[in-house]
């Protein structure tokens, strides 16, 4: 009687506990190069040096990732956002943080391309709207900390503009215009900064 053959042993498989998170930041890269219209499940995959099949199995279509891929830029952006202000204890400290964070937009391009794809694709899909007003809220809040409700939307609507103006210009804005653009946004110098909640 013949003896079977050795069965061949299964290759291992490989262990990626990561991947998901790969994918995601994948999506955010091809979002920013190529925009809502050009992103793909192949670009998406190739960027993330993942099967094709590993990007659908994690997602059930396009929507969905790309969704979770915003909702994970929101989240990182807004972290970052709040964490600009520690140390802030005076208006001109705040009034510093506000002007970098216009100047530098140039080189945050693909934080700012990023957050101009949300709100575009946002206008068409109702789920993406929730996120970007949950994203306004808690920019606002942060900055309510400092200078109240009130100036606290007059401001942040001033940073989206200046920011994609930013972007969008050959020639620089001079620091000191941004600067009195926002100076004159939080209201009279007179206002008390100590305002803020201190609870």
């Amino acid at each position: 009687m013949e003896q079977d053959e050795p069965r061949p042993r299964p290759r291992p498989r490989r262990k990626d506990p990561d991947r998901k998170e790969r994918v995601l930041d994948a999506a955010l890269d091809v979002l920013a190069e190529h925009g809502v219209a050009g992103t793909t499940h192949r670009r998406i995959a190739a960027r993330a040096d993942v099967p094709l099949g590993s990007v659908t199995y994690h997602f059930a279509g396009l929507g969905e990732l790309r969704a979770a891929a915003f909702t994970r830029y929101v989240a990182t952006r807004s972290a970052a956002f709040s964490a600009l202000f520690t140390g802030v204890e005076t208006r001109e400290q705040l009034v510093e943080v506000l002007t970098d964070l216009v100047q530098q937009g140039p080189a945050r391009h693909r934080s700012a391309v990023l957050g101009f794809e949300l709100h575009l694709a946002a206008l068409r899909d109702p789920a993406l709207r929730a996120l970007t007003e949950r994203w306004t809220r808690e920019s606002r809040a942060v900055l309510a900390a400092f200078t109240g409700p009130e100036h606290a939307a007059r401001v942040d609507a001033l940073l989206e503009g200046a920011i994609l103006h930013a972007l969008l210009s050959t020639t620089p804005e001079p620091r000191e215009r941004t600067r009195a653009m926002i100076d004159q946004a939080l209201g009279p110098v007179d206002d008390p900064f100590t305002s803020r909640s201190t609870a």
